[in-house]
């Protein structure tokens, strides 16, 4: 299946310059979509600017964290290569073994380690196979790519879930890995741990399951799957988890991985090393250690996506179940115009080709003027207003 990535803004437009005789990538490079990050909003006279494109935790670090970094001055020297300490303060914290744990930049470079081990060309020349949903987190096809497999997207369901039949469906004997994103981004449900559980059941025990939680301290949903359970019942499953979002950490790029030692002992091997600075690693284990102020924070999100969520449902707006930090309009070949009328308000939202927008949620006073903006906006696709 292809794959519609970055039709939407033009962010990576860059006419290619051709590189010295002879010097050619890899014949996957061109064919992989490149990463299109959210675009910083563009200032309107007598509006306050709100970005709302990139998923990002609107709330600066708890000033513990920034108190951390503040005292990590030894930036001439290189952090621990494993993050010894971070990993046993997230042992601790999780009640998990600190063995179980791999540190990387962000839960994409957790997983990028995770497809060098897993996922690839054979050594008779056929590519593995990585099942995922679609459209589900844009990086995971490039990240697919690059490590050398090949991508098996299957079309999530009106409602923004996982087809978790299909994706059982589509796995083979090349099948490596199989990629759950929970809540999915950008369409926002999260999945049960019911399905979750006869997923894993339908899947030969060799194929790796990866449960992303990127956005998991945001959930509310009392069925939603818990990941950690899951690892400890299944010894094929890995974790995915991060403190860009919640902890709101996203610049210094901290996340990992939570898999049993059947798994981890080779995701230490393909792990980078260094991956974690000692500033990131500082503020990470102290933002663990007020855990209580981040969940404050993080509730108040959570009060604000339902205040948006609630907001759009009143003006008829048909929107699926939203378990993250974000909600999903599905408006199609409107996105782009939604976009733009939102840019003339001064914000900032993500559009998908012409599938749908992405609006993370962010200040109050942006969130209000969002739903302002989409009580305003006449070009809603028919069928899409309940």
């Amino acid at each position: 299946m292809t794959s519609p990535l970055n039709q939407n803004d033009g962010a990576n437009d860059a006419a290619v310059v051709p590189g010295p005789a002879g010097v050619t990538p890899r014949p996957v490079v061109d064919r992989l979509p490149k990463y299109a990050a959210g675009k910083p909003p563009v200032p309107v006279e007598g509006l306050t600017s709100y970005k709302l494109s990139s998923n990002e935790n609107p709330l600066p670090p708890i000033p513990g964290v920034l108190e951390a970094m503040a005292r990590e001055t030894a930036v001439n020297r290189y952090p621990d290569p494993v993050s010894g300490r971070l990993r046993a303060a997230l042992g601790g914290f999780l009640g998990v073994p600190e063995e179980d744990i791999v540190a990387g930049a962000g839960s994409l470079g957790a997983l990028n380690q995770l497809l060098a081990a897993f996922a690839g060309h054979r050594e008779d020349g056929t590519q593995d196979e990585v099942v995922y949903a679609w459209r589900s987190f844009e990086a995971y096809p490039i990240s697919v790519g690059l490590a050398g497999a090949k991508s098996i997207q299957i079309p999530v369901k009106a409602d923004g879930r996982h087809d978790l039949d299909a994706m059982a469906a589509a796995v083979t004997d090349r099948t490596t890995v199989v990629l759950l994103c929970t809540p999915n981004n950008p369409t926002g449900p999260a999945l049960r741990r019911d399905e979750v559980e006869r997923f894993i059941a339908s899947v030969p025990s060799g194929v790796v399951v990866v449960i992303d939680e990127a956005y998991q301290e945001f959930v509310r949903d009392p069925e939603a799957v818990d990941g950690l359970e899951m690892y400890r019942n299944h010894a094929n499953v890995v974790v995915l988890r991060t403190f860009s979002k919640a902890h709101g950490l996203a610049g210094l790029r901290v996340g990992y991985s939570i898999s049993q030692p059947g798994i981890t002992q080779y995701l230490r091997v393909a792990a980078v090393p260094f991956a974690v600075s000692s500033i990131a690693e500082a503020a990470a284990i102290a933002s663990l250690a007020h855990f209580d102020e981040v969940v404050g924070r993080v509730q108040s999100l959570v009060d604000e996506r339902d205040r948006v969520t609630a907001g759009l449902r009143e003006l008829g707006w048909d929107v699926p179940d939203a378990q993250g930090n974000f909600v999903w309009l599905a408006l199609g070949d409107a996105a782009s115009d939604f976009a733009a009328h939102a840019q003339a308000k001064a914000l900032s939202v993500r559009a998908f080709g012409a599938e749908g927008v992405r609006v993370s949620i962010g200040e109050p006073e942006a969130n209000t003027r969002f739903l302002e903006l989409c009580r305003t906006f006449t070009k809603v696709p028919q069928g899409f207003l309940r």
